[in-house]
């Protein structure tokens, strides 16, 4: 049985041990983004325990294709989401779109006038479903009902948003 058959199982029937098999191939992935963030191997420890549980529901509420690169985002998430709760990690504008750019580079910095002038660069469908993911903190379901645009719209429509705010500040930061 393949990974995703065994994951489509585990959604039928709910079975933990189908699930268990699955995740414990990825158990020290799952450990070292969380080793990554907390920087406490305590604290990466319990967030491999607590990303399962999260696991036990999301899993039979949404089917994964690629479930590698679907854990270490939802890993990713989580991790941020404890930070946040203790107050570890900001949780400004700037950084939750600066973050989501792929090849991010920490030492590089991005000024909120570059960030708002490449914004405001983009394709309108873009900007809006940015702007309202980003900064107004709408999830996807929010932003396909106040858009008027089906969830795959409103998913590329980041992505292809994400992809040009990352080339029009590359950009900027060559010019300087």
């Amino acid at each position: 049985m393949t990974e995703k058959e065994k994951l489509d199982e585990y959604a039928r029937t709910g079975d933990l041990k189908i699930l268990g098999e699955v995740y414990g191939g990825y158990m020290h992935l799952v450990f070292g983004v969380c080793l990554k963030y907390f920087k406490n191997r305590n604290d990466a420890e319990d967030g491999v325990g607590q990303v399962f549980e999260k696991l036990i529901v999301e899993l039979r509420k949404h089917s994964v294709d690629n479930f590698k690169s679907w854990l270490h985002v939802t890993t990713r998430n989580f991790c941020l989401m404890e930070l946040r709760k203790t107050g570890k990690v900001k949780n400004s504008a700037l950084e939750n779109v600066e973050y989501a750019l792929p090849a991010h580079h920490e030492e590089e910095n991005v000024d909120e006038e570059g960030l708002e002038d490449c914004i405001e660069k983009l394709p309108d469908e873009q900007r809006k479903c940015i702007e309202l993911f980003f900064f107004n903190k709408k999830c996807y379901k929010e932003i396909t009902e106040l858009l008027s645009i089906s969830l795959k719209q409103v998913k590329s429509a980041l992505q292809n948003g994400k992809r040009n705010l990352k080339i029009c500040l590359q950009s900027k930061r060559e010019n300087i």
